[in-house]
């Protein structure tokens, strides 16, 4: 492996990435734009905004948002038309929602501080990088650990917990205890 100059050529092609193949924005340039501008004020400041001024603000871009949700200070959520989050949520400090494809997330879940979650990618098999963008649910009662990662196409079960610092590249089940790089079972959550 050359880690310095190499006489190769590069068949990687990234003046041909074409940003309208492979993602369907939802909502015009300027409603992003007028977002964008929302986002910098009540989201992604370290004020602590009223969570009535946070949930009616994500409601007006289209945002599905139940009650009893908390949104902590400085939670970046890139798309809130695909956004649907059940009752009783929290979401903590500096997360990341990078929502290209639909997020679900289920009543009483948690997301800790800087959890990731990443429905936008890149075909590295593709010379000019096209889109891979997949949807993310994380189940009703799951417990996302701080700066947890979770990847596109990913369904966390109900009642499972990722450990904090995980990266998640596939589906955990229900009621499970989770964690690592990649992610895996360790234990069930609750004996029953």
């Amino acid at each position: 492996m050359n880690s310095g100059n190499s006489t190769e050529e590069s068949r990687v092609r990234l003046d041909a990435f074409d940003p309208k193949l492979g993602l369907d924005r939802g909502r015009s340039k300027p409603v992003e734009i007028i977002w964008y501008l929302t986002k910098l004020v009540f989201f992604l400041s370290a004020f602590p905004w009223p969570q009535g001024i946070k949930h009616f603000l994500l409601k007006c871009f289209g945002a599905t948002i139940g009650t009893g949700v908390v949104i902590k200070p400085r939670v970046n959520i890139h798309f809130p038309w695909k956004l649907t989050v059940a009752n009783h949520v929290w979401i903590g400090e500096e997360c990341f929602i990078l929502n290209f494809e639909p997020v679900t997330i289920g009543a009483h879940a948690c997301l800790s501080q800087r959890t990731f979650l990443c429905g936008g990618n890149h075909d590295f098999r593709s010379p000019n990088f096209e889109y891979r963008n997949k949807p993310i649910t994380i189940g009703s009662g799951s417990w996302i650990g701080a700066q947890s990662f979770i990847s596109p196409g990913v369904e966390i079960g109900a009642n499972t917990v990722v450990a904090a610092g995980s990266i998640v590249t596939k589906s955990l089940p229900v009621n499970a205890v989770c964690a690592g790089n990649p992610c895996e079972v360790k234990s069930a959550r609750w004996k029953d």
